[in-house]
């Protein structure tokens, strides 16, 4: 029986996963993902796509035991032997990815406040494979732990230097997506690949990480996943006297002003309409309009700040759904970068063509599609390698005892 990995990417109303095997390096064995979770999940796997046999309103544990049910029965041939994790936020203690234990476990759910939209729904996961695959190892994979390499001047607030020593910090995220860009560089971009390159991961979520040598020097996303960009239902960069006045003076409660920001804000609010891009792109109404231009203009300000973070550009690379599909958003971003001598290939960009800039340009331009589940099965790799490593150095079984299942 071939043996297999299981990475799991668990997030608000979807789930992505992927079978890779346990050996070499290769593409995934099969993948899909879930997507409508409370409002009627449907599952999407190569060009199929079907309701769940679940109840609309389904929750995540639902629909995570629906999902492990179904690889057990159509993974024939396949023995699941690990699994791997993305989780958003792993706090100062884990820079690496990290076997989950009872201890782990425990601190990964302390971190849950600060992004409450992700981190109780990575833990779900990590909950239902305990179910159904007791003793398995389980990797954490952390979406902060890229941004560790960010000197230490960009990652402090102007607080009181007990909070600093606290962990207030500007931690980071979508970190495994740049991770896998970061790989890839050396391939798209030849001699520039090691210079100063801006990142823009660009979906429901989004962020921009500026890279030197292939490693994070600053990122527009802070303490948690609301600041920096314009995002689907997040309000991004926003002055903190904001919550303040709403809750000192509209009286609205913490958790209102929570879900404010968080859920009801971005795209979706500015709008009015939706807070998908291809929405407000085909719409005629005037708030769309600004939606749009809020988000383009944002982009290319932080654009501006992380070019003098890193003393200067040698290229932009586009990455995340909006990022790898919206050809107008991109070359709105980059025209918006012609100060710093960024020109577009207008036919390349409608291509979605992996080299996008023009002949003339001095910044060079990218669009490279981001594999987070690539990067997790790597890590995942990495701690069965060293694990049977250590075995065969001590003689013992590479198998974990049951002091180490949580």
């Amino acid at each position: 029986m071939r043996e297999a990995i299981l990475t799991l990417n668990v997030g608000s109303s979807s789930v992505k996963y992927a079978l890779y095997a346990a050996a070499g390096d290769g593409a995934a064995l099969t993948k899909g993902h879930i997507d409508r979770i409370g409002l009627g999940p449907v599952h999407h796997v190569e060009d199929i796509s079907e309701p769940l046999p679940l109840p609309a309103e389904a929750d995540h544990e639902e629909v995570l035991d629906w999902l492990v049910d179904h690889l057990q029965e159509q993974s024939t041939g396949l023995k699941v032997i690990a699994a791997g994790h993305r989780v958003v936020h792993g706090g100062q203690r884990f820079a690496d990815a990290t076997r989950v234990t009872a201890d782990v476990r425990g601190e990964l759910e302390r971190l849950a406040p600060l992004v409450p939209a992700h981190q109780p729904h990575n833990l779900a996961g990590i909950d239902a494979l305990q179910r159904a695959w007791r003793g398995i190892p389980q990797i954490a994979c952390f979406d902060t732990a890229f941004h560790r390499t960010t000197p230490r001047i960009g990652q402090i607030f102007a607080l009181p230097r007990a909070l600093t020593d606290a962990g207030v910090l500007r931690y980071g995220f979508h970190g495994l997506s740049y991770e896998f860009i970061a790989s890839q560089l050396p391939t798209h971009l030849g001699d520039r690949a090691d210079g100063r390159v801006l990142v823009l991961h660009l979906g429901h979520g989004a962020s921009i990480c500026a890279m030197k040598n292939r490693k994070s020097i600053a990122t527009t996303m802070g303490f948690t996943a609301l600041d920096g960009l314009v995002m689907g239902k997040r309000c991004g960069e926003l002055d903190p006297g904001v919550p303040l006045y709403l809750m000192r003076e509209k009286g609205m409660s913490l958790e209102e002003v929570e879900a404010l920001l968080g859920g009801q804000s971005g795209l979706l609010g500015v709008s009015g309409l939706s807070d998908d891009m291809r929405d407000l792109l085909e719409s005629d109404s005037p708030a769309a309009k600004e939606a749009v231009d809020l988000f383009v203009y944002r982009a290319c300000k932080q654009i501006g700040a992380l070019a003098a973070a890193a003393q200067g550009i040698d290229a932009l690379v586009f990455t995340g759904g909006m990022g790898e599909n919206a050809a107008e958003i991109r070359a709105r971003i980059v025209e918006g970068c012609g100060w710093l001598g960024a020109t577009l290939d207008t036919e390349a960009n409608a291509r979605n063509d992996t080299r996008i800039h023009g002949g003339d340009s001095t910044v060079g331009a990218y669009v490279i599609a981001t594999n987070e589940e690539r990067v997790i099965a790597d890590h995942v790799r990495t701690f069965l390698w060293d694990a049977q490593a250590g075995a065969d150095a001590s003689g013992h079984s590479a198998q974990p005892g049951m002091k180490d299942v949580f």
